[in-house]
């Protein structure tokens, strides 16, 4: 496999509301700071193949992918659509590449969930009809539970997960992305109500709108465009079941098989001492602690946590931007966001990085991708 290069990054919105936009706008105005930041790369002329991560379900459009080559410059060029997180939109641009089919790709993801007016009802149809609907009133028992079984292992404190809320919410003050970006004590998030048992209010990162845009290139024509791309050196999807009745709570089983086909694919034999920062997908504080353990970074990320690794400074760099807590999670566009925060990290000096994204409830399917500057 010859390597994949991220060139170009664009974001537009990451606040809760973008009533100036249409999601189309939106991803126009991701686009074009994208190509920008590529040099000023035109899509309708060095772009080989474009990639949409979108789903029907969040737009409230039927084939609501006809909508997305007009935005990011790929009206009459080839344009697919891949139902699912953007970093899984990522590992089929490498494909795209590797395959010989193109040399440059552009992947693009967005989420407008302040169009949408009634999330939970949908995220519930989501669920299984006979079995899981209806159980409850409120989707996010299926993270109640999994919390429970996660600090049941690891001997993890409600006070354990509101550390992690402290720690992102600071972390995003540095992040222009970060509309939820505050500074809380344990208390604060502690004397908020429950949504569900464990998890208060600020537990749990609110949603938020945004569209992200991401050139890829071959290794040949890379430097066409950046003196300093960012290897793509490994990348991997998995899910652990299809429903909740034979899935494995309490862990994160869908990562782990995708980080440990990442790792095997970037030639890491020891995560912990090899990556130097871990964007993960943190819609959910535990989801933080449960996602280090599946990613090989720490067997105890309770202790971990206690110890102080897990801050900027500390032996492994968790969501030093601030991860979902801050930033809000922008549907399909999750990933990515987690992305981009891992590319400005490796930008500003840092050596390696892993991104590792979750689709959300009522899913068990991951994402992970290895990035060395």
């Amino acid at each position: 496999m010859q390597r994949v290069a991220i060139v170009g990054i664009g974001w537009y919105g990451f606040r809760p509301q973008t009533k100036e936009v249409s999601f189309r706008e939106m991803m126009f105005e991701a686009a074009v700071r994208a190509y920008q930041d590529a040099g000023g790369i035109n899509p309708r002329e060095e772009v080989d193949t474009f990639i949409s991560c979108q789903e029907d379900f969040w737009e409230g459009i039927s084939i609501a992918d006809e909508f997305a080559p007009d935005p990011i410059g790929g009206a009459m060029r080839p344009t697919m659509t891949v139902d699912g997180d953007g970093l899984q939109c990522l590992t089929h641009a490498i494909m795209h590449i590797n395959s010989g089919l193109s040399d440059v790709t552009v992947v693009e993801a967005h989420g407008k969930p302040s169009d949408i007016l009634t999330l939970p009802d949908i995220v519930d149809f989501a669920m299984d009809p006979l079995y899981v609907r209806k159980v409850s009133p409120n989707y996010h028992f299926i993270a109640g539970l999994d919390a429970t079984l996660f600090m049941k292992e690891f001997s993890a404190t409600q006070e354990d997960l509101a550390t992690v809320v402290v720690k992102n919410k600071e972390n995003g003050l540095k992040n222009p992305r970060a509309s939820y970006a505050s500074k809380l004590s344990v208390s604060d998030v502690l004397e908020k109500p429950y949504v569900v048992y464990p998890l208060t209010e600020l537990d749990i990162a609110p949603y938020v709108d945004g569209a992200i845009n991401i050139v890829l290139a071959s290794e040949e024509v890379a430097r066409r465009y950046t003196d300093t791309p960012i290897w793509i050196e490994g990348a991997s999807f998995a899910t652990d079941s299809a429903n909740l009745e034979t899935a494995t709570l309490g862990k994160a089983l869908y990562l782990k098989i995708a980080a440990d086909n990442a790792y095997k694919m970037a030639k890491i034999e020891s995560p912990s001492k090899e990556i130097k920062g871990a964007f993960i997908d943190d819609r959910y504080s535990y989801k933080e602690l449960q996602h280090l353990e599946a990613l090989s970074l720490t067997k105890d990320p309770v202790k971990a946590l206690r110890e102080g690794q897990l801050y900027p400074d500390g032996d492994i760099p968790t969501n030093p931007l601030g991860g979902h807590l801050a930033e809000g999670v922008p549907l399909e566009a999750s990933g990515l966001a987690l992305l981009i925060d891992a590319i400005e990290y490796l930008r500003q000096g840092k050596e390696s990085a892993i991104v590792a994204s979750w689709r959300g409830v009522p899913t068990f399917t991951g994402a992970v991708t290895v990035l060395k500057r």
